[in-house]
């Protein structure tokens, strides 16, 4: 397994990553929904590693991308201590370790950029993943209620934060 910043290269290998995370149900797009081109997507990549903010990592096993996070640093003055972050991991390699290596980066580049909190939410029902967060020293702080809508039926999801 090898983590690694996400390249123009990665362009069609990645939006196969977020298809078949999407198909999860767990991830903000519905399955099918991302309607992504090959050169939008390098486009958007390409974006990303000029935006000091942004740190876009994925999880490579064998030439195949198989998890990705990335945080984004807040750009005003008063955000700017903070990051969101958004963490998707292929089924087949979930409870193997790669979250847990994603994250320990992402706290390295937060602490390099003086990040003092990291910010995520989560599906409610989405106990696996949460139960990750709490593992890497995230605490719930808040709910949002009905903030998806899931095959017609409202969701809630937890505001997760850790400091740093």
């Amino acid at each position: 397994m090898y983590i690694r910043d996400l390249s123009v290269e990665d362009a069609a290998c990645f939006i196969e990553l977020n298809k078949k995370l999407d198909a999860s149900g767990f991830m903000l797009y519905g399955p099918g929904e991302r309607q992504t081109t090959i050169e939008a997507q390098q486009a958007a990549i390409k974006k990303f590693e000029r935006d000091e903010s942004v740190k876009f990592l994925v999880a490579e096993d064998q030439g195949k991308l198989v998890a990705q996070m990335a945080a984004f640093k807040g750009k005003l003055k008063r955000k700017a201590h903070s990051a969101y972050l958004v963490l998707g991991v292929d089924e087949a390699y979930r409870g193997q370790g790669v979250a847990s290596e994603l994250f320990q980066e992402i706290f390295g580049w937060a602490q390099r950029q003086s990040i003092s909190r990291l910010e995520l939410t989560v599906i409610k029902t989405n106990i696996p993943a949460l139960n990750l967060y709490k593992k890497m020293g995230f605490s719930i702080e808040g709910e949002k209620i009905d903030s998806l809508m899931i095959d017609g039926q409202p969701v809630d999801e937890y505001y997760l934060y850790k400091r740093l």
